[in-house]
């Protein structure tokens, strides 16, 4: 792919038909050629998301890394209508998706505060409970937590349906598993195998909007004050695995990855707690 010269067309394409500023189309170049310097003949969709996540480990501002999505998006939405590439990789990424996929990392106090965070006996308590607990005894995403039947959990691990249709089975600890046992035990008459393992009030499947409503809820009541979503537990997950020394294939296959690349993003997070410690608590520092 020679990126130079579609990059060139590009800049002078929303130069001549946009009629963007000058200094927008400056940004834009730059941002465009940082990231080709390191892309692929045949761009992704992780590749996007993969570049983006380490923008924000390399410290850059949120409005900063808006704009760089939103530059990479006009550029391959040109490159596809001009037929250099079939397929725009940004197609179907959107600001609060990179965000659920680039979120911030929790520490193990934060964690331990908001799973503790839903309290008593009542149904919805109980059930959020098991539901923090799962994401991050597993690292599933949200779409996959909600997807979860009573017959997809096993002795010591749960079968998760992924992108694509894939199947994967995960492990999961025993604290989570006691807290969806405890939830069906007190509160679930209905366990046939088909009935979905967590249910909204009204009993119809949990969605993803109200499941990011209770994490937000939850993060609130335990004093977290850093943005998180559900993705916050599933990259917390897999950046404190890293940290405890599980290979990055491990926690590759344990994500459902399909490429390798994705997973590495959280060596730069993990890479980057490793000075802080250091830094914090080496005597000559």
């Amino acid at each position: 792919m020679q990126w130079k010269n579609y990059i060139n067309d590009f800049l002078s394409y929303i130069g001549a038909e946009k009629g963007l500023s000058i200094n927008t189309i400056k940004a834009y170049g730059t941002d465009i050629r940082r990231f080709c310097k390191r892309a692929k003949k045949v761009v992704v969709e992780e590749d996007i998301v993969s570049h983006l996540a380490l923008l924000k480990e390399q410290g850059l501002a949120s409005s900063s890394i808006y704009r760089n999505l939103m530059a990479l998006h006009v550029f391959f939405r040109f490159l596809r209508r001009e037929g250099v590439i079939e397929k725009d990789p940004t197609e179907l990424l959107d600001l609060p998706k990179i965000w659920q996929l680039v979120p911030e990392v929790l520490s193990g106090e934060e964690v331990e505060a908001l799973l503790m965070a839903p309290g008593g006996e009542e149904e919805e308590g109980m059930r959020d409970r098991a539901i923090l607990e799962t994401l991050y005894a597993t690292g599933i995403r949200a779409h996959e937590l909600c997807l979860l039947n009573v017959h997809d959990v096993g002795e010591n691990t749960i079968r998760v349906l992924g992108k694509g249709g894939k199947e994967r089975i995960v492990p999961i600890g025993e604290e989570a598993l006691c807290a969806i046992d405890a939830y069906l035990g007190k509160w679930r008459n209905d366990k046939g195998e088909k009935r979905p393992l967590f249910l909204s009030k009204r009993g119809k499947r949990l969605n993803r909007t109200t499941l990011w409503e209770r994490v937000k809820f939850y993060a609130k009541q335990a004093g977290i004050e850093k943005e998180i979503s559900p993705h916050t537990l599933r990259h917390s997950f897999a950046t404190h695995l890293l940290d405890r020394g599980a290979d990055l294939r491990v926690i590759q296959e344990l994500l459902g990855h399909a490429a390798i690349g994705t997973t590495e993003r959280y060596t730069h997070l993990s890479k980057k707690r490793l000075f802080e410690a250091f830094d914090t608590f080496h005597p000559r520092q």
